[in-house]
């Protein structure tokens, strides 16, 4: 019976002495995911600080500059400045001044003292849903809590009558870098790896050194294999440099077994590099393989749940979400990641990609046109 793994090690041998004594491909690999790991993780923030606000303060009371003492301690607004009319609050939201306007009427002081609605008008750039989103929570619950503190001062009581205690599980602090970073680095694999893989067999082409692989003694799975391991081995490696990164650099704890991290990862960066495999033995050059890497990269970002969640998209993005390994491996990131869960837990997300990578690596044998025999 003929091995069908013939000359693995051959070939193994050999491309760990091409990767390593490729500096360019080793920088491509490392550098720019280090990078953009880095820039993806301070970017990619929910938590809105200190937007511009500019206010027109009709009032000029001690009660006016207490409300707007009171919204600057949020953190979430910082006046930049003064204007004199309504006119030139919405014109410096307009110019991109500022995100907020807070107008403060001359009556204000005179109805709360008498007990009348005190009302404050706030114009918001609707611009950017997630500045607006914001900056409108923070001034309705600011608003709340003066309410209430004003009723309880005039009815005399001193605890509310009704009161919610929650409590937030794996991530108290409700910190944007533990939840982005995990998938930041789902994604920063995908474009490191298949990259890689898919240069590999066009180099070959190039260079004119495959119609030697194709006359060696070699079996398709011994080549194929052999070609993946040492990318494999340097995805592997970069991970681990990953997760130090976001665990020293970002603060984000590891809740769950690191060992069974790792064991995703593989996983994972085996489905990579087979994709990228796989891409490999259809384009015929390296720009070919370059734009048929990058079809893959802007559905994982939108469609895998890595920004958008994936239960608010139509069925036919999530369907596509379905179909990217990326998807399954950003959720047991984060369930390993922020929640401590098990393999056990996300046993199905593991066989999924156990089975995406398996099948990506049959279809790169098959597809690779060599007679053996």
């Amino acid at each position: 019976m003929k091995n069908p793994f013939r000359g693995f090690s051959a070939i193994l041998y050999k491309e760990f002495l091409v990767v390593l004594r490729d500096p360019l491909t080793l920088f491509f690999m490392l550098f720019p995911p280090l990078i953009e790991m880095i820039a993806f993780g301070y970017a990619l923030d929910n938590d809105v600080k200190h937007m511009a606000t500019v206010v027109l303060d009709e009032d000029r009371t001690v009660e006016s500059r207490q409300i707007i003492e009171r919204f600057v301690n949020t953190d979430t607004f910082r006046v930049v400045g003064e204007v004199r009319s309504v006119g030139e609050l919405a014109a410096e939201i307009r110019r991109g001044h500022a995100y907020v306007g807070l107008q403060i009427p001359p009556n204000f002081t005179r109805d709360l003292r008498a007990g009348r609605n005190a009302r404050v008008q706030m114009l918001i750039d609707g611009s950017s849903s997630t500045i607006a989103g914001s900056a409108l929570n923070t001034a309705v619950g600011v608003a709340f809590r003066e309410s209430v503190v004003t009723l309880l001062g005039e009815t005399g009581r001193r605890d509310l009558p009704f009161e919610i205690r929650p409590q937030i599980l794996y991530n108290p602090a409700m910190r944007s870098p533990n939840f982005f970073v995990p998938g930041v680095i789902g994604v920063v694999l995908q474009i490191a790896t298949t990259f890689a893989t898919a240069m590999s067999l066009v180099r070959e082409r190039e260079r004119g050194t495959l119609e030697q692989l194709l006359v060696s003694p070699l079996s398709r799975w011994g080549l194929m294999l052999g070609k993946l391991i040492p990318y494999l081995c340097i995805a592997l490696f970069m991970a681990t440099g990953l997760y130090a990164i976001m665990h020293w650099l970002f603060d984000v704890p590891i809740a769950g077994s690191f060992p069974a991290l790792m064991v995703a990862t593989v996983v994972y960066v085996f489905c990579l590099l087979s994709l990228g495999l796989l891409i490999s033995t259809r384009a015929q050059n390296q720009m070919q393989a370059l734009q048929m890497s990058m079809i893959f990269i802007m559905p994982s970002v939108f469609f895998s749940g890595f920004i958008f969640p994936r239960e608010t998209m139509p069925a036919v993005f999530w369907g596509v979400g379905a179909c990217l390994p990326t998807t399954y491996f950003i959720e047991l990131a984060r369930a390993i990641i922020l929640r401590g869960a098990t393999l056990a837990d996300f046993w199905t997300h593991l066989v999924t990609l156990v089975g995406m990578g398996a099948g990506l690596f049959a279809l790169c044998v098959f597809r690779f046109r060599q007679k053996i025999g």
